[in-house]
């Protein structure tokens, strides 16, 4: 595979204590997985971007739902509200989110929760899990103005045997992922090296046998010629998912797609995405430490993983279709009838949920939920067409 040039701007955007750990690391083993290079360049615990750099919000490199409007956040709790509802309204009623950004997500669903559903709120144990001391202070910022009757706690791992709902916004598409290509009926994956002064990418085998176990799995292969992405993480969070809970839900948003989609023959480059200060890129070589890297999910073997450990699909749909069946239109046009004269937060309002629900932007992320040991039940954001 080619090299990736790095032009003279890009070199002194990059995080240079990082690019000598990579490059030191190379020096001393060979070439290293994509995988690994991924991994360093967002996770290392001191010079990782997600350690280093705050990514989201519009002084950062990307938007997520909850930081374009509250109404997400709002919605969101509606449908923990009939989740509740469907278990029979346990005390306590965990929400676990897992990975929860500025903490926006979690303080409007609690506010949601305080004013439109106090039952819910008083049974509510909201628990985040955050690897990240960087990320954990901001959370705790955002938090900060909430009444003290808000059950909010930090955890560094899932709780064993909890009940309620495991929540997840574009987490899984963070994780380091395999790059591998389809080459002359073969599946080589793709390492990292470092020659000249740039990293290089080199075609080998696979680092692992679980990724023929993969595929072999769905049943298919990408297509001759292209390069695609395995994030064997994500199957291995599903199932420790699925073991932490003992009944309730698993609500996950992300971008992503069934595996025939995902792995088309015509999607010749994969899915693999940089971001920084909002312009994507695929040079992953580029501002090493300075940029966001995510890579579409493979829906179909996240519920697969997830079927086998007692976890059923109660709603695959759209983020789009989700917001809608849950009304996020009638919160729009609630606005210009509560508030004739508030024109500026009509507007604002409106612009924000033409952004969620932008099938070419975020309406296009997907939403699963699953669900344990509770009855089967139609939720309310996965209604069919015609249904309330």
């Amino acid at each position: 595979m080619a090299g990736h040039p790095q032009d003279e701007f890009e070199s002194t955007t990059e995080n240079a204590a990082l690019v000598e750990l990579l490059r030191r690391r190379i020096d001393a083993e060979g070439a290293i997985s994509f995988h690994d290079f991924m991994e360093t360049a967002l996770y290392h615990p001191q010079h990782g971007y997600y350690t280093s750099r705050q990514p989201m919000g519009r002084e950062g490199d990307y938007l997520t739902s909850p930081e374009v409007h509250s109404i997400f956040g709002a919605l969101v709790a509606k449908q923990l509200r009939q989740c509740w509802e469907l278990m029979g309204q346990p005390l306590p009623f965990d929400v676990v989110e897992q990975g929860a950004g500025t903490g926006l997500l979690a303080r409007d669903i609690l506010r949601w929760a305080q004013t439109r559903a106090p039952e819910l709120c008083q049974a509510m144990r909201y628990r985040i899990v955050e690897l990240s001391p960087a990320l954990r202070r901001r959370q705790e910022e955002t938090l900060a103005s909430l009444p003290a009757e808000a059950q909010v706690e930090w955890l560094d791992e899932l709780p064993e045997g909890f009940e309620g709902c495991l929540l997840s916004n574009e987490l899984i598409d963070s994780f380091p992922v395999h790059r591998i290509v389809h080459q002359d009926g073969q599946l080589l994956e793709l390492y990292v090296s470092h020659q000249n002064g740039r990293f290089e990418e080199l075609s080998g085998p696979a680092s692992t046998t679980r990724i023929a176990e993969y595929f072999a799995d769905l049943g298919l292969w990408p297509g001759e010629g292209c390069v695609a992405e395995v994030n064997l993480q994500a199957l291995d969070w599903m199932k420790s998912a699925a073991g932490a809970l003992r009944r309730g839900f698993v609500l996950t948003f992300d971008y992503g797609y069934p595996a025939k989609e995902l792995y088309a023959p015509w999607r010749r480059e994969g899915t693999l995405l940089c971001f920084y200060r909002h312009n994507p890129s695929q040079d992953p070589y580029a501002r090493i430490g300075k940029q966001d890297m995510t890579a579409h999910i493979d829906f179909t073997s996240l519920i697969r993983t997830g079927e086998a450990r007692g976890l059923s699909v109660a709603g695959f749909t759209t983020q789009a279709r989700f917001l809608a069946k849950l009304g996020i239109g009638a919160g729009v046009e609630a606005v210009a009838r509560e508030s004739p004269g508030a024109l500026e937060e009509y507007y604002a309002r409106r612009r924000a949920v033409l952004m969620l629900i932008d099938s070419a932007g975020l309406g296009r992320i997907r939403v699963l939920a699953q669900r344990k040991d509770v009855p089967q039940a139609e939720l309310l954001g996965f209604a069919e067409d015609g249904d309330a």
